[in-house]
């Protein structure tokens, strides 16, 4: 392969980035987490001269040991060898290689129990929420959604007043890859969204916004806000902040329903993951699955 100039490497990880989005299905933070990846990868070429577009397994191999030399965790040495193993099949599906070189297999993925919050904990960042302002209801709301239905942050950024259907006790929801699931809104959650819905968010409103969760200034609310949020009420509810990460309501949804004696089965489908099947993912919420999350889930009362 004949060197590749900066130019043809910028326009090749545009064409990735726009192939990781569309073709793969995934979401555009996971595009930015691939081409940030791939970013260290062509750096490393460079400092080389090594052109980056030639992923030839003796470099990845090295690049991969000084990345590991230089402090890097197993967690994130595997990340950069699976973008690199993407890359490489890329590149010949995009016609730039006649086939993707074999790499040197990556692994086992290093193994990290999450943390997670128990319930004393979790009403105390409720109750730290509590100071009678909309902002205040704003955040528990927030908190009960993200624990009650272990939502995503990014699916509770996305949500929409006409996602939620009280009637049917279900709300919708936009995933990873831009993939809707049906979730259980009822008990507790539903008393806290409803009543921020109906006296409190429109304090918020200044635009008619058809975001759930809004900014003091009536927009709609990102990612970062809400992380910001969870560590500024946790940290009032006296959490140490080495706990407040960012999915860490969602590993306690999950793990506490786990515990209350629901089977993995439905927890997976719960939680939205990649396994469940197409007609469950897109099709109305099965009643048995509500039974489920009414029975297990110590919100659902």
């Amino acid at each position: 392969m004949n060197p590749s100039g900066s130019g043809e490497v910028e326009r090749t990880a545009e064409r990735f980035g726009d192939y990781i989005k569309l073709e793969r299905a995934c979401s555009e933070n996971t595009k930015r987490a691939y081409l940030s990846d791939l970013a260290i990868w062509t750096a490393w070429c460079s400092r080389n001269s090594r052109d980056p577009l030639d992923v030839a397994p003796d470099a990845v191999s090295r690049f991969l040991m000084e990345a590991g030399i230089e402090g890097r965790k197993k967690s994130s040495l595997h990340r950069l060898g699976a973008v690199l193993r993407s890359f490489a099949k890329f590149l010949q599906y995009d016609g730039v290689t006649d086939k993707a070189p074999r790499l040197v297999p990556l692994g086992a993925r290093e193994e990290k129990l999450p943390e997670i919050l128990n319930e004393n904990e979790i009403q105390r960042i409720i109750n730290a929420c509590e100071d009678g302002t909309p902002l205040g209801k704003r955040d528990r709301a927030y908190i009960e959604l993200a624990y009650g239905a272990g939502m995503r942050a990014s699916e509770l950024c996305g949500l929409r007043l006409r996602d939620l259907d009280p009637g049917g006790g279900i709300l919708y929801a936009r995933g990873k890859g831009d993939k809707e699931r049906v979730i259980p809104y009822i008990g507790a959650v539903r008393r806290v969204v409803d009543e921020y819905i109906r006296e409190y968010r429109p304090a918020l409103d200044k635009k008619g916004a058809e975001w759930l969760f809004l900014s003091r200034s009536g927009r709609q609310l990102h990612r970062e806000t809400l992380w910001v949020i969870l560590h500024k009420r946790g940290l009032a509810a006296g959490v140490p902040a080495k706990r407040l990460h960012p999915h860490v309501l969602r590993h306690t949804f999950a793990t506490h329903l786990l515990r209350g004696g629901m089977d993995q089965r439905t927890l997976q489908e719960l939680l939205g993951h990649s396994s469940i099947t197409t007609t469950e993912k897109y099709t109305h919420l099965d009643l048995n699955l509500r039974d489920y999350y009414d029975k297990y889930h110590p919100r659902a009362k």
